[in-house]
């Protein structure tokens, strides 16, 4: 069925197996030509030279006539008793130039607050006497116990053009309610302040990493109470260029520190303590004994000799005491020893101060008053803040009686705890009140130009006399 059978070859060419041509050329790029070429660098050199400072001299020309010594014998007795008799005039004393602009009525120039603290009570404000730099302390009133609460300190400075009232310029966290606080008189940057547990502190607003610059801690040689009153002072017994603090508290003692500029600490001077027995027997209302402190509630020194000052006590006493007593010495817990700073009464001896009548008695009916302090530049016009709210101004040339002006510095009452005058710009006036809000009040011409023999009528009123 099958068999093999050979069939013949087929072939056919291939398409793509085919002999390539190839082509030969060339090409040449142009001729690079190089060319060189020498630079020199500048040589500087520097000199110096110095002017030669011409000093001018002054010589009086010699003139020996007869006229000028004519002249001189006859006009030298002359000048010689004007100038004496201006030595001994009033003519122009607490006169000023006023370069502020002219204001008829009072007004609020700015309401500052620190939005974070809406929920405490304001404290102090200050306006710096030679700086429009304006501080603040914040913190709570109604303790019952151990203060636990955090106070801050807030800083302004008013005479910037675009000040931001919620928006102090410095905020120093405190760990403890600030009670008193004071600027540097020379130095702006430093603020010492008081603390409700008794220490003292110093802050540098200058810095700008750690602004404590020193701290008294709590120890036997700290109040052991609030502070009521802090202030730089000048102890014309201790021969330092540096100024001192003053501090005074609720425990009835009042204590000088000196800054240690080697270490963060106040050093503890002098001291002194109010006790009892400083008190007349006959107006005494407890029982106390004769050693018993009574808390000091502020101080003021006298403007003709920085040793004296008057303190306030909670007992409703005034003192007047000096800087120099060593009498009546308290030996206790404190590296050293205490005085009593009463050492001087209207009939002085040796024992305690009687009580005198005063000169003049006040009853604004607006509740308690939390703060009064005179004018630095009208000697009749002082001003007092009350705890319905109010800001009353007295001018006693006008009035003995009522006051001239009563401002409500808040819409609810709240009460007004802080007032100060600002000594560098006389138009200005500060109040701190309980809901946390400083006003910053420009007065009218009325109240900062001295009137004539203003000075003469406050003494005919207190019955002084001047020289």
């Amino acid at each position: 069925m099958f068999q093999d059978e050979s069939l013949d070859v087929v072939s056919f060419n291939s398409n793509w197996q085919q002999q390539r041509s190839i082509k030969d050329g060339q090409t040449q790029t142009s001729e690079i030509i190089n060319y060189d070429a020498e630079i020199q660098t500048v040589t500087h050199r520097n000199a110096q030279v110095q002017a030669e400072e011409e000093v001018t001299q002054f010589q009086l020309i010699s003139d020996q006539s007869e006229n000028l010594l004519r002249f001189l014998r006859y006009a030298t007795p002359l000048i010689c008793d004007e100038l004496d008799k201006n030595s001994k005039s009033h003519a122009f004393d607490g006169y000023d130039v006023n370069w502020e602009e002219t204001a008829e009525a009072i007004e609020c120039l700015h309401t500052l607050t620190y939005a974070e603290v809406d929920d405490q009570c304001y404290l102090n404000s200050t306006v710096q006497l030679f700086y429009l730099k304006f501080r603040s302390s914040y913190g709570k009133l109604d303790h019952q116990d151990w203060c636990t609460h955090k106070s801050v300190l807030c800083t302004w400075n008013i005479d910037r053009h675009n000040i931001i009232s919620n928006k102090p310029d410095t905020v120093i966290e405190v760990s403890c309610c600030l009670t008193s606080i004071d600027f540097h008189p020379e130095r702006i940057s430093l603020i010492a302040g008081g603390v409700f547990n008794g220490e003292v502190q110093v802050w540098d607003i200058s810095r700008e990493d750690e602004m404590l610059v020193a701290r008294s801690g709590i120890s036997d040689d700290s109040h052991q109470e609030p502070i009521t009153n802090i202030k730089w002072i000048n102890d014309p017994n201790i021969k330092s260029k540096s100024l001192q603090l003053m501090s005074s508290a609720t425990d009835g003692k009042i204590f000088i520190w000196q800054i240690n500029g080697q270490n963060q600490d106040l050093k503890l001077t002098k001291g002194f303590v109010v006790l009892t027995h400083n008190i007349p027997k006959s107006l005494r209302i407890s029982k106390a004994k004769d050693i018993a402190e009574i808390g000091v509630s502020g101080f003021s020194f006298s403007n003709e000799d920085k040793s004296l000052f008057i303190i306030g006590c909670e007992s409703g006493n005034v003192f007047k005491c000096s800087l120099n007593s060593e009498k009546n010495a308290v030996t206790g817990i404190n590296s050293i020893p205490l005085f009593s700073p009463v050492t001087f009464a209207f009939h002085y001896h040796d024992g305690p101060v009687y009580s005198s009548k005063p000169i003049l008695s006040f009853e604004p009916g607006s509740g308690f008053m939390f703060n009064v302090q005179w004018s630095p530049v009208r000697p009749m016009v002082f001003a007092a803040t009350t705890a319905e709210g109010s800001l009353l101004i007295y001018d006693l040339e006008v009035s003995k009686i009522n006051p001239i002006i009563s401002l409500a510095v808040n819409d609810n009452k709240s009460p007004v705890y802080s007032l100060q005058f600002n000594k560098r710009r006389r138009q200005l006036l500060a109040t701190g009140d309980g809901n946390g809000k400083i006003q910053i009040w420009r007065l009218n011409d009325e109240l900062t130009n001295q009137r004539t023999r203003e000075v003469h009528h406050l003494a005919e009123l207190a019955e002084i006399p001047l020289d």
